[in-house]
């Protein structure tokens, strides 16, 4: 798994120990050893406040940590064992225009070497359909700008090429030019720094794509990953093989790609209501 997706597991688990603690006032080895299924579903009620997909993630997390301590014997079963998962809709993402992409980027700063930073990493994010973590540990020597190619590392430390426009090259090209140098010759190969010379983290770059929607009046609830979306949207919608767009996102499952056939279909499905003689 991902770092991330192992810290929120990790921070469930945790959470979920605290409550009985503070509920029951014994020590997270005792509490281990008399679980039982009413725990799992009280906490689970005492959660009521996250959404489905959150309660989701929480009890896979627990079912998850359950399963190891039953093998390694610290419980003869497990407590989430006839715990139904919430039922979740199908997922749709928020995702942008082509318009609202280019309003975005356009609405970036460039007096500043951070403002060409930002556009870079915009352009990255968009043109290249990055998660996050994937734009913000990418490395110079990741990028093969004569063969318009980058090597991302994904989840799981998984290695994939994907396709880096003339665009984008050409941004990271002007950013690169006005960088400032950094002190650690560690952090030299990697392409996004932060004011100090040091990796951008995940909320920096959130906190800068909120504050660019604001300046371009986007008022959408957008986050990085909605460009991610917005990407791979337009290019089902540009008539992309869905087995491209799998490769090039790095999705495991096909099934993960197939959302964005879902939005294809309410884009048109919208288009074709709102022009139909017997609306």
């Amino acid at each position: 798994m991902s770092q991330h997706t192992t810290s929120s597991y990790v921070h469930d688990i945790e959470a979920f120990f605290l409550y009985l603690k503070e509920q029951k006032g014994i020590s997270a080895e005792a509490q281990l050893a008399q679980l039982s299924r009413e725990e799992v579903l009280d906490y689970l009620k005492h959660r009521s406040e996250l959404t489905k997909r959150s309660q989701a993630r929480l009890l896979s997390a627990l079912r998850s940590f359950f399963t190891w301590a039953v093998t390694e014997e610290f419980l003869k079963g497990n407590p989430c064992d006839g715990v139904e998962m919430p039922k979740l809709g199908k997922y749709i993402p928020q995702v942008l225009s082509l318009e609202e992409v280019e309003a975005l980027i356009a609405s970036v700063d460039l007096s500043t070497w951070m403002g060409l930073r930002d556009r870079a990493l915009l352009e990255v994010l968009y043109g290249c359909g990055l998660r996050v973590s994937e734009a913000v540990s990418l490395r110079l020597s990741d990028v093969f700008a004569k063969d318009f190619f980058i090597r991302v590392v994904g989840k799981g430390d998984k290695q994939r090429l994907v396709p880096i426009g003339e665009m984008a090259l050409e941004a990271l090209e002007q950013y690169l030019k006005q960088r400032p140098e950094v002190e650690d010759p560690k952090m030299g190969d990697l392409i996004f720094h932060n004011r100090f010379g040091k990796s951008l983290s995940r909320v920096s770059v959130f906190n800068m794509i909120k504050n660019q929607a604001l300046l371009a009046s986007i008022h959408k609830d957008i986050s990085p990953h909605t460009l991610r979306h917005s990407f791979a949207t337009h290019l089902v919608e540009n008539g992309a093989d869905l087995r491209v767009v799998q490769e090039m996102l790095g999705h495991e499952s096909i099934l993960t790609t197939e959302i964005y056939t879902h939005i294809d279909s309410s884009t048109w499905h919208k288009n074709i209501l709102s022009h139909h003689p017997r609306r």
